[in-house]
């Protein structure tokens, strides 16, 4: 009878518990959504072009341009390594001179998107160096300036395997959205600690992790999808 009791009050207490929280999570997986989408709409778009910039600027490219192309290539190599807990401090003062302080949501998706931004344009040269040169040459030899050559020939060749370095980059988004957590980011990365680690609840971190997980193979199942049907056409 005492155990049964006791079981009851377990239930009713993790119960309240979750009516309590309830709001926060749904509030924390909005943050990060909103965080990821940002931050991969942003470097998405910037570390493309400056990706393809890299790859054309290149001695062997159609835009051969030695100054620009190590400048670039200084540049990426200079941020990328940085690991993201640190660049959040690193960045501070460039952050609050943009966005006005350095805590809280929109902060911590200014430092995500340049972190993102960085690793965008080294996954897009990788994967623009698989193709095939000849291609690029019966463009130039049939007339077709850079600009075309880019759009036509490029980005439609590499889109592929493109989608699946975009697919690598946006699970790498996901985790700067939860490291950020520790700087007041919100987010399930926040949620998870406040409410988690901090309140020493272990039941918390799970949910939280679980979700994360669950988003993750999500975007991981959708990007193997498209890349599979754009290489197959």
């Amino acid at each position: 009878m005492t155990d049964a009791l006791n079981t009851d009050t377990t239930l009713l207490a993790a119960g309240g518990k979750w009516d309590r929280l309830s709001g926060t999570l749904f509030e924390a997986i909005g943050d990060t959504l909103i965080m990821v989408t940002v931050t991969m709409l942003v470097a998405g778009l910037l570390g493309l072009i400056l990706g393809v910039l890299l790859y054309t600027t290149r001695p062997s490219g159609i835009l051969h341009n030695r100054f620009i192309h190590t400048l670039l290539n200084v540049l990426v190599n200079f941020v990328r390594p940085i690991p993201f807990i640190i660049l959040l401090a690193f960045a501070q003062p460039l952050t609050v001179a943009v966005m006005g302080s350095s805590i809280g949501r929109e902060p911590a998706t200014f430092v995500m998107a340049i972190a993102a931004t960085f690793a965008v344009t080294r996954v897009v040269e990788q994967n623009l160096v698989s193709i095939d040169p000849g291609m690029i040459e019966a463009a130039r030899a049939m007339g077709a300036g850079p600009w075309k050559i880019i759009t036509s020939v490029i980005i439609p060749e590499a889109l592929g395997p493109l989608v699946l370095g975009y697919t690598f980059l946006f699970i790498a988004v996901v985790d700067m959205s939860a490291m950020a957590g520790y700087v007041g980011g919100g987010g399930l990365g926040d949620f998870a600690i406040v409410y988690g680690y901090r309140a020493y609840d272990w039941e918390v971190t799970v949910v939280a992790t679980l979700i994360i997980i669950v988003l993750v193979q999500a975007a991981q199942f959708f990007g193997n999808w498209l890349s599979s049907k754009i290489m197959r056409r």
